[in-house]
């Protein structure tokens, strides 16, 4: 039978929100971060605006999954919505930005943490060692939700395990320097907060990114009505809690000018408690990343498979395997693309402000969506209604087109390229159309 088959539990749904997002942002982007802010407070601030943004759009996206409990989420919502169009695009900019992009500067990221055991690697083998853990990775996930499901749950545990002891040594080993940080917002506001907030946002945005990947999956879900949107809540608070403490305790071992002069932040900070601590870290930031880009090799292609099966996208996506029952076609593309996306880009920034800006511009359109479907189906059976509805979808919206706005203006090459890519799936979705016609 070419059918998924529901076997994600709501324990792996949440471990699958919460891998999704803790993966190589926290443990890479803090630096940039704190060279933008330079405040502790303004630090801390933005990671709990990036919390704010997730939990709203969790909020959002919960009542959109309990409407909608058919695998492709994010993509059905806009399908549903504005058209056909609409969800093809997302699922075209997923496969040629969004989620391609994230596994190549995931696996970038990955390479680069494993330089703390293999010093001598090159540029060249960093790309090779990239691409070669997608490749490994989406042929185990060909095998069976199962095993997708039990790796996140494994990966997911033990990187929570890492930042729990990075938190526990921050807290109890708190340095003398913590003693000078001024904590007091009015005494050091830049003149030009609000870009520099904006800015800092496309570390954050790209650390809290993947927390509505469960709704990918809800085709998979037992009872996903309710599993789906109770995993995206609790998924987005307990990454949120877990960033706002690490950054923390980034800034209790380290002073802020020696945590912009980091790329391996977290590996400094701890040793300075602990001589190896810096190896240690890396070990554990390394599995992080490698449970990530796992779950990442899982989830978007179930948005390639719906696409199929609308007859959106070639049929042949639409494929699940005979015995092991997973979209295997749609997972191997991803992998070919996000190949390519690494000999193209190849620096960690480059691809992470690509993904982020055309991600964040469909997740404002999918938050939007609530309110047209409150408007054109007010009697739908909804498991789960969005608490302080409209206040809450409304925020989400805004500080989702300020980011995209300001990405626009600051940081054009990478945002054209991502808007290039848009429009050429305009002319793919029409030619295909009048192809098939």
């Amino acid at each position: 039978m070419n059918q998924l088959q529901r076997k994600l539990t709501l324990y792996g749904l949440t471990m699958i929100a919460v891998g999704s997002c803790i993966g190589s942002g926290i443990f890479i982007t803090p630096n940039e971060i704190a060279g933008i802010l330079d405040h502790p407070s303004w630090i801390t601030l933005v990671w709990a605006l990036g919390g704010l943004i997730a939990l709203t759009g969790a909020l959002t996206f919960a009542e959109l999954g309990g409407l909608f409990p058919k695998a492709g989420g994010v993509y059905v919502f806009l399908k549903e919505a504005y058209g056909p169009l609409a969800g093809f695009l997302y699922g075209w900019v997923t496969l040629l930005v969004i989620n391609t992009g994230a596994l190549a500067a995931l696996g970038v990221a990955f390479a680069e943490y494993l330089k703390f055991f293999i010093p001598g690697l090159s540029a060249n083998d960093t790309i090779l060692v990239a691409g070669g853990t997608v490749i490994v990775l989406t042929a185990i996930n060909c095998l069976g939700v199962n095993i997708s499901q039990w790796m996140s749950n494994i990966f997911t545990g033990g990187k929570l395990l890492a930042i729990l002891v990075i938190i526990a040594i921050g807290f109890f080993f708190i340095q003398p320097h913590t003693a000078e940080l001024q904590w007091s917002l009015t005494e050091s506001t830049p003149p030009t907060l609000h870009k520099a907030l904006l800015i800092a946002l496309i570390g954050v945005l790209w650390s809290f990114g993947g927390w509505h990947h469960t709704s990918y999956l809800a085709g998979e879900a037992i009872n996903p009505q309710k599993t789906i949107p109770r995993a995206m809540i609790l998924g987005t608070g307990i990454v949120t809690i877990t960033y706002v403490l690490v950054n923390l305790s980034y800034m209790f071992l380290l002073p802020l000018p020696a945590i912009a002069g980091t790329e391996r932040v977290a590996g400094d900070a701890l040793a300075v408690v602990i001589p190896w601590g810096g190896k240690l870290v890396a070990f554990f930031i390394a599995v992080s990343i490698f449970g990530t880009v796992a779950i990442y090799t899982m989830s978007a292609p179930r948005i390639y498979y719906a696409m199929a099966k609308d007859a959106l996208f070639f049929s042949a996506l639409a494929k699940v395997h005979p015995t092991y029952k997973t979209p295997v076609n749609a997972m191997i593309i991803q992998a070919v693309w996000a190949l390519v996306l690494l000999m193209a880009w190849g620096t960690f920034s480059s691809l992470i402000t690509y993904v982020t800006f055309m991600d964040i511009i469909f997740m404002a359109l999918a938050g939007f969506s609530i309110f047209i479907f409150r408007r054109k189906r007010p009697e739908a059976d909804r498991p789960y209604r969005t608490h302080a509805y409209p206040v809450v979808p409304i925020i989400f919206v805004f500080i989702c087109t300020a980011f995209v706005i300001n990405t626009l203006i600051e940081r054009p090459m990478q945002a054209g390229a991502g808007l290039a890519l848009l429009g050429s799936g305009v002319v793919f979705y029409y030619g295909y159309r009048w192809w098939n016609a």
